[in-house]
């Protein structure tokens, strides 16, 4: 049998650790958890949840597939194409995973359990849907304690969706540092006083805030309160205000780039012929999986999607991305992820040891990647030079669909307006240079009525 490998990320739960061997992923029970697991598939919650695509599927294997000792199962859970981070979600998304985390907590108590933990990394998202992926979020509980996750709860979710809908969408960002979650006290005090007329933000982020201060006022050696006892019926109506309070906040994306991304800037004839070029290369391009760079409300990501891949469509702008998993239908959600990603600064490997979260690169690479109208920006707005464009493209795919815009082209020239052209080797043929150390170039065509040629590149 060959060595199991541990997940980097795997280490803060005593109940279990995720692994894999042969490459295949596998999450052990310890023993420590053995009456809790238990439990969670006598009481029926775990083959319900899995039935209504609201936890992660798994098949039961040998024990003797165990990484370390004290295994008390051993499951085998589907893989995803991706694991995405809530800095990486638009605003529905986290609006998503935070309702599902609610319902899951309010199935629990219904089965006599309750969710240990309500971190929005246990969520992912597969086929256009929120979806739990730890199996061991499950404990036997008390209905009459408070719910022990209820703190994270606000952290990973009420909190920064309460600040991108009152204040602004780059704050999902601020969980690229605020890994656990952004204190309540810290969001209260970002957030405007207005927000205190909203009953819910008021009480779960407000006086949850005001309640912390105390503590923190009174010291490590004060006495505290014991926490209150609740009924169930408490325990539901708090999960119950708690999501009236997520899906009354509201966000409206728009913008500059939504508006570009609709409008295109090609005319009838330049688009049909884009359309079809891309589409031949994406025939010719082998994989399942596609990374759309730059994908703005993701016209190409769809028809990416249509040849029966997954599509994980970046784009740094948080209303596009917004605009884009709103219009997406079931069909289309299915097999597109939108996702929040500046390529000039992307997620990078973060946590304990910089291994609890991986990077982009760390998640690649791709099978094939669309970089459309993308690399002028990269060059031009960013002083990125084409080297190093060729280089992190060859680190992100195997095959790379790429359209090179001409300093005479209008939407070049408008990069150029407000600066000096410091850039002499932005031309074709410096970009044939640049991406001939890193790829083969299978194809190249213009797109017509345009000044603008598409790129099917090759990994050497």
């Amino acid at each position: 049998m060959s060595e199991a490998s541990l997940e980097p990320a795997s280490f803060r739960d005593p109940s279990g650790l995720v692994f894999r061997r042969d490459g295949v992923l596998h999450r052990q029970i310890q023993a420590s958890a053995q009456s809790d697991w238990a439990a969670f598939n006598r009481s029926g919650l775990a083959a319900t949840l899995i039935a209504d695509r609201l936890m992660v599927d798994h098949e039961d294997v040998d024990t003797a597939l165990a990484a370390r000792p004290g295994a008390i199962a051993v499951i085998r859970p589907r893989e995803l194409p991706l694991i995405s981070y809530p800095y990486e979600w638009s605003f529905g998304q986290l609006r998503e995973a935070a309702l599902l985390t609610l319902e899951l907590q309010r199935r629990a108590l219904e089965a006599g359990m309750r969710l240990k933990d309500a971190s929005a990394y246990n969520v992912q998202f597969d086929a256009g849907r929120p979806l739990l992926i730890d199996s061991l979020s499950f404990e036997v509980g008390d209905p009459s304690e408070p719910w022990t996750a209820y703190r994270q709860f606000c952290e990973h979710f009420l909190a920064p969706l309460a600040l991108i809908a009152y204040r602004d969408p780059r704050c999902a960002l601020m969980l690229r540092d605020f890994i656990d979650g952004i204190p309540v006290d810290y969001a209260a005090a970002l957030l405007p006083w207005r927000s205190r007329l909203r009953p819910g933000l008021l009480a779960h982020l407000h006086l949850h805030a005001a309640a912390q201060r105390r503590a923190q006022a009174a010291g490590p050696t004060a006495t505290h309160a014991r926490p209150r006892r609740m009924t169930l019926t408490g325990q539901q109506a708090i999960l119950d205000n708690l999501r009236r309070s997520v899906e009354g906040l509201r966000w409206n994306p728009g913008g500059h780039w939504v508006q570009y991304g609709i409008e295109t800037s090609y005319s009838a004839t330049g688009a049909a012929s884009k359309r079809a070029i891309v589409e031949r290369m994406l025939e010719r391009a082998s994989g399942p999986v596609v990374w759309d760079l730059g994908a703005n409300v993701g016209t190409y990501s769809t028809i990416a999607a249509g040849d029966g891949r997954h599509v994980i469509a970046f784009d740094q702008d948080a209303s596009s991305v917004e605009h884009h998993w709103r219009t997406l239908d079931a069909t289309a959600r299915a097999s597109v992820l939108p996702l929040v990603m500046d390529l000039t600064n992307p997620s990078p490997a973060l946590g304990w040891a910089l291994e609890e979260r991986r990077s982009l690169i760390q998640r690649g690479p791709a099978d094939v990647l669309l970089a459309l109208a993308l690399v002028h920006h990269l060059a031009i707005g960013n002083n990125v030079p084409l080297e190093r464009v060729a280089d992190l493209l060859a680190r992100l795919g195997r095959w790379a669909i790429v359209e090179f815009v001409p300093k005479d082209d209008p939407m070049t020239q408008h990069l150029l307006a407000a600066r000096r052209d410091v850039f002499p080797d932005y031309t074709i043929d410096g970009f044939r240079a640049a991406v001939g150390s890193r790829f083969r170039v299978v194809e190249e065509a213009p797109i017509q009525d345009s000044l603008r040629t598409l790129f099917l590149l090759e990994r050497a």
